[in-house]
């Protein structure tokens, strides 16, 4: 039997042997296959769509319309939290329809859905339609879009804005600036990005009449969330929807939801008698997956003639897209403001944030959804008001630190900090990093005719504090011992079934061959959130090791008996029960085996539950860079990551998560960008035009974790699944401007390409 702390992740063997089962693998017999008609313009209104020709197509067996989504019934598209104005009133919110009914705001937007024999004739039918389509002007950006003339996306939305939101003490902050010896600007941009999951986009979906019930096969990112999304939207039960995820290639959150696509499949499947399968296209997925970021931070800080921070400001922009959809105007209202002082203890702030409409893809969450956008904005800031006004980078950092013994610590806009030691990792990144010699390297590389900089930066970020009031998991036992456990959140990447089998073997000793991991079955109704906010592992780990907890109890009164001792001579060692008297002992798969009764549950089953707040993992990053001045190339020399993820379970999966989210953040800081142009064309629509990081775009990275445990939860962890995302961004940056400083260069926006770099040095 392998322990777990002998397997790096316990899921591997089946997934690189193509023993995975992803939503594209699932077929039943006589199943059909869809394919989408789509619009081809940003902004239009529709006419007519006549789908004689493909009707008439070979293999056509039906088009799924918007009349057909009417009489069916559905609701538009969830559109997420709802906030208010400054003067009390609603938020404009604009819900997307399942299928474009009068008018199409988005190239990409969903029209109708072809459904046929085989994959091939439903494309070839779909490229067969007649559309008459009205086209109208677009607006792509938040200049276009609020011009005095410009078109309106929807008639509710005076002037394309959906919601002018406000958060802190403007007054106190106002006062700060008053009084500050010094003050500093810097605007940048997070640009819009797209998703690009390994698992393109899929759903099969299998309607019963005789049951009335719907099985259905998709990526998600929780059980609940997706089943409430197809709730809203069909007003199907929950109860009659049987959601089945085996495999998740990869989410970054844009599977928090459900998409057109979805009911769509449903909807036909009833309607046919048939199963249904849809499968994106990578230049679909371009064109129909929520896109992410898409945020205007303008950040001003006040400091006294000492370089105490006395307040900060941002002034924000935040692009929606066409439509509000789950979680766009959460992030560019809340979710850049809850931890806007980053580490720094500052005694005011306040931020405002204006969110409006474009006729691009809507914005929805992407990988740390707004906090690696504020943690960049916060530590760009900081970095310019150093040198702008002649201060120590990293000394300013340190006087301005939260203290260990502030905490917790109320950030003044609404967050409590439960912990942190950020001296201390700032300490040890400057060590590893060999932050004091840099410049003797720096003067090396200008005699070779290269431009160095280092670049550091201290992120904070919030993982989420979930959805549900508290996260639940269903332990049952085999009759050869084996402890399933089921919940409602699945991975897409993370390796759950590793670090959940790390926390049992830890507490009640069952091996990595002994404990099986089910995620996602909706017959086993639980409570519990999804993995948005890397949660899961402080979430519904937390309720495994309370179900490890109950275990422990159950199997204490049976191993009594079995073990024909008293309590005060019974202890639990290594994994077993043992009569201290006589040595014997019994594991815990032992007592089950011997006390199985063939269709009875076990005694030790038991449902584990724990409620868990949210955390607030940090760090401390350093990059060091060179910049060909000839040809804008930037090669990232070395990469340094001291975190604080609170108590690690599995230490490789945490440097496996961190590694990710600085790759991630790599591809943002020097290669990904959605494009459109004035048409709201996509001129970024496959791999070709869309940049990607690429293997060897980071050779030399070294981490560290420092362990500081939160109360947050019991088992003392924090999230770690955006950290390397939120500390990447504002340190490549930093280490970007620090190569391009003695040039002039004190401000560029991401990404670093080799054109904009070679074009900024020409001017300067």
């Amino acid at each position: 039997m392998n322990s777990p702390k002998e397997l790096l992740r316990k899921e591997d063997l089946r997934l690189i042997t193509g023993h995975g089962k992803f939503t594209s693998d699932w077929s039943y017999e006589g199943m059909c296959h869809a394919y989408m008609i789509r619009s081809p313009y940003a902004h239009a209104v529709i006419k007519k769509i006549d789908y004689q020709q493909v009707l008439q197509a070979p293999g056509v067996i039906r088009v799924i319309t918007a009349e057909d989504v009417q009489q069916a019934g559905m609701k538009s598209l969830p559109t997420g939290a709802t906030m208010q104005n400054p003067d009390g009133q609603n938020q404009v919110l604009t819900p997307m329809p399942v299928l474009a009914i009068d008018k199409v705001r988005f190239v990409g937007q969903p029209i109708a859905m072809v459904v046929a024999d085989t994959y091939e004739h439903a494309k070839h039918a779909a490229e067969l339609v007649q559309m008459d389509l009205d086209v109208l002007e677009a607006v792509t950006n938040y200049e276009a879009a609020t011009q005095a003339h410009a078109p309106q996306l929807h008639e509710q939305a005076n002037g394309n804005m959906s919601l002018h939101f406000i958060k802190g003490d403007q007054a106190a902050t106002e006062k700060a600036f008053e009084q500050a010896a010094f003050v500093s600007f810097m605007g940048v941009k997070s640009q819009r990005l797209i998703g690009s999951p390994m698992e393109l986009r899929a759903v099969v979906g299998k309607y019963d009449p005789v049951t009335d019930r719907y099985i259905v096969h998709t990526p998600n990112q929780g059980m609940l969330g997706m089943l409430g999304a197809l709730e809203h939207i069909t007003g199907i039960s929950k109860a009659q929807i049987d959601l089945q995820t085996q495999d998740v290639g990869g989410s970054f959150g844009i599977r928090g939801g459900a998409f057109s696509e979805n009911v769509l499949v449903m909807l036909a499947s009833k309607l046919l008698g048939k199963p249904v399968k849809w499968v994106g296209t990578r230049s679909e997925i371009f064109l129909s997956d929520w896109h992410g970021r898409g945020l205007e931070l303008n950040g001003f800080i006040a400091l006294d003639e000492n370089g105490k921070i006395l307040g900060m400001r941002f002034e924000n922009k935040a692009d929606l897209g066409a439509y509000t959809c789950y979680f766009g105007s959460f992030i560019g209202a809340r979710n850049v403001s809850i931890t806007m002082n980053g580490v720094y203890d500052i005694p005011a702030l306040s931020m405002s944030s204006e969110l409006y409409f474009t006729n691009t893809v809507p914005v929805s969450a992407y990988r740390g959804a707004g906090r690696p956008d504020i943690a960049y904005a916060i530590e760009r800031l900081i970095d310019h008001a150093a040198f702008e006004h002649g201060f120590d980078p990293i000394e300013l950092r340190r006087k301005n630190f939260i203290q260990p013994h502030q905490f917790p610590y109320d950030n003044q806009i609404g967050s409590v900090y439960d912990s942190g030691e950020f001296d201390r990792l700032l300490t040890r990144a400057l060590e590893m990093s060999d932050y004091k010699n840099f410049e003797q390297r720096r003067e090396h590389a200008l005699q070779n005719n290269k431009l160095r900089g280092i670049g550091l930066a201290y992120f904070l970020e919030a993982s989420g504090a979930g959805t549900a009031p508290k996260d639940q998991v269903l332990g049952q036992f085999t009759k050869e011992g084996i402890l399933r456990i089921y919940s409602v959140t699945g991975a897409s990447g993370q390796g759950h079934e590793t670090s959940f089998a790390q926390i049992v073997h830890e507490k009640i000793g069952l091996q990595t061959d002994q404990i099986e991991f089910v995620a996602g079955q909706s017959d086993k109704m639980m409570v519990g959130s999804g993995t948005g906010g890397s949660r899961t592992l402080y979430g519904a780990g937390s309720a495994v090791f309370n179900l490890c907890e109950q275990i422990l109890e159950k199997s204490k009164v049976i191993a009594i008996q079995l073990l024909n001792v008293t309590e005060d001579k019974l202890h639990f060692s290594n994994g077993s029960w043992k009569n201290t008297q006589t040595g014997e002992a019994l594991t815990i798969a032992q007592i089950v085996q011997k006390t199985f009764v063939d269709g009875q549950l076990h005694v030790l089953n038991a449902t584990g539950e724990a409620s868990s707040g949210a955390t607030y993992p940090n760090g401390c990053h350093v990059a060091e860079v060179e910049i060909d001045p000839d040809t804008g190339v930037t090669e990232i020399i070395q990469y340094i990551a001291v975190d604080d993820v609170g108590v690690a379970i599995s230490p490789a999966l945490v440097q496996g998560q961190i590694h990710g989210g600085i790759v991630q953040g790599i591809g943002q800081a020097f290669f990904e960008q959605a494009v459109y142009d004035e048409s709201g064309q996509l001129l970024t629509g496959s791999f070709m035009d869309y940049a990607m990081p690429r293997v060897g775009c980071l050779m030399n990275i070294k981490t560290e974790k420092i362990e500081v445990p939160t109360k947050n939860n019991i088992l003392g962890s924090k999230g770690v699944g955006e950290s390397g995302c939120s500390g990447s961004l504002p340190t490549l940056s930093n280490a970007v401007i620090n190569a391009l400083r003695p040039r002039g260069i004190t401000a560029l926006d991401m990404p670093f390409t080799p054109a904009k770099i070679w074009a900024a040095l020409q001017q300067h």
